[in-house]
């Protein structure tokens, strides 16, 4: 038995959702709740206890908001140990729900985990998956492949993306050509907050497939669509709202910032195609301003869901895209977005069903993005397409009925470097060609390589990465 499961007790989700209850009530598992174990000092916050299930309670089918930030860090919120960001928002999110500490992204770049997150599959299961990330018109996600949107809304929900999308661009790439009902939001992996200049120098801000003028900035705008799509009156219909934030994402430009805000535009319309990365910009206390607004940001949305009266039967989970990048606070992982060590794909995730979920709660049991549409699905009353199979695993089963996490392994895999974790384990190879192998239990850091001491073990987890990578589409030469 691994560590996770050894210190978690469970005290979650009280209700069993099956697809045949799609339309009623969600019912209630009858497994038993597990004995309690200590506290795992390491991860629990001061008001977190350890995880274990609640039960006897019933509801509707729940309101989804899956909100995700963009190149936050595992350690970026005050909540995960950041010694000088301050998240009240996110902190007392964690605080009514569960606080996941071994959550990963679905890849350590931006497009391929929204791929994996929109289609519940590896990122490699698809052509557009394959970039990492996408920066041109030639590829996206196919708009014949189910999403979680396509599925959600055939089942009877409401659909919307706010945000940014990054996943293909018109005319052939769209969020309202794969099953969302409605997108406000921009179609590239960056873009510059106010002018909404993207990498190419266009102008990136849409409603559906129209352009949309509104030169304020960006993060107060889709604040306001989200803060209005959650107050809307949906006429009884439940619904799913995908709410990807730009920041804090590149370039370094906080609200108010119109002096930078200007050099950069000037410098796009000069030609200066890597002016949005902004390498001579932003600082420390830039980032940290940067992810304080979104901190803010999230909390107005969620004081408008409350407002609304839907807090309660409205499923809120929080996460990023992938790891921190040049200002973020990662100690003590290794490595930084686009890399497979933890520090590229670790990040905090959050999930709060206050009808659902007791809070104060902390979860050690890994979890990576396709989980999370395995899981929405579930708890919706929805069916993956059986001929399109999804490589994530619910969560379903461990936060509805307290059973046993499913024993599974997490794969990743970048041009040049591959991940698979088993347990505590993880076998890692970097650009360098070495295979490694690290125990986090005891070595978050990935230090303490156990590749010899482990020959073995080494062998079994670079087999079962093999194996999964055969059925992966090749990367084009």
């Amino acid at each position: 038995m691994s560590s996770y499961e050894n210190k978690l007790s469970r005290r979650a989700f009280g209700g069993a959702v099956g697809v045949t209850a799609a339309a009623t009530a969600v019912g209630l598992g009858a497994a038993p709740a597990a004995a309690s174990e200590p506290r795992d000092a390491r991860v629990a916050g001061p008001q977190e206890q350890e995880f274990r299930a609640a039960r006897g309670r019933r509801s509707r089918r729940p309101n989804i908001l899956f909100i995700l930030g963009d190149d936050l860090g595992w350690a970026d919120l005050s909540s995960y140990g950041s010694p000088h960001i301050k998240t009240p928002n996110l902190d007392r999110l964690a605080r009514q729900g569960v606080r996941f500490t071994d959550a990963y992204s679905g890849s350590a770049t931006c497009s391929p985990t929204r791929f994996s997150l929109y289609t519940g599959r590896y990122p490699g299961r698809t052509k557009g998956g394959l970039a990492e990330p996408i920066a041109d018109k030639s590829v996206g996600l196919d708009p014949t492949h189910p999403t979680l949107a396509s599925l959600l809304r055939d089942s009877g929900y409401s659909t919307a993306l706010i945000g940014k999308w990054h996943a293909g661009y018109l005319p052939d790439y769209s969020p309202t050509r794969s099953g969302w009902d409605e997108f406000f939001g921009n179609f590239g992996g960056a873009l510059e907050y106010y002018s909404k200049l993207g990498l190419g120098g266009e102008y990136d801000l849409y409603e559906g497939d129209a352009e949309y003028k509104d030169l304020r900035y960006y993060t107060r705008i889709i604040t306001e669509r989200a803060s209005e799509y959650v107050s809307r009156d949906h006429h009884g219909k439940p619904w799913l709202l995908n709410l990807n934030f730009t920041t804090p994402h590149w370039p370094w430009i906080a609200d108010g910032d119109t002096e930078a805000s200007a050099e950069i535009v000037r410098r796009i319309k000069a030609g200066d195609g890597r002016a949005l990365w902004h390498q001579d910009g932003g600082s420390v206390e830039k980032y940290k301003e940067m992810v304080e607004d979104l901190d803010r940001s999230i909390g107005e949305v969620l004081k408008a869901l409350k407002r609304s009266g839907q807090e309660d039967d409205t499923l809120v989970v929080f996460s990023s895209d992938n790891g921190g990048e040049r200002f973020s606070y990662n100690w003590p992982l290794s490595g930084n977005k686009a890399s497979l060590q933890e520090g590229g794909i670790r990040v905090p995730n959050i999930a709060r069903w206050p009808a659902r979920l007791d809070g104060g709660q902390v979860s050690r049991v890994p979890v990576f993005s396709p989980d999370w549409t395995a899981t929405l699905l579930e708890v919706a009353g929805a069916r993956p397409h059986r001929a399109y199979p999804l490589d994530g695993t619910s969560l379903a089963g461990y936060l509805l009925r307290g059973e046993k996490p499913a024993g599974r392994d997490l794969f990743w895999r970048v041009r040049g470097e591959r991940a698979l974790r088993r347990g505590d384990w993880k076998y890692y190879r970097g650009k360098a060609g070495r295979d490694q192998l690290f125990n986090l239990a005891g070595d978050i850091r990935e230090q303490a390589d156990k590749a010899g001491a482990e020959p073995a073990r080494l062998a079994e987890l670079r087999a079962a990465w093999e194996s999964v990578d055969a059925g992966l589409l090749p990367y084009p030469a």
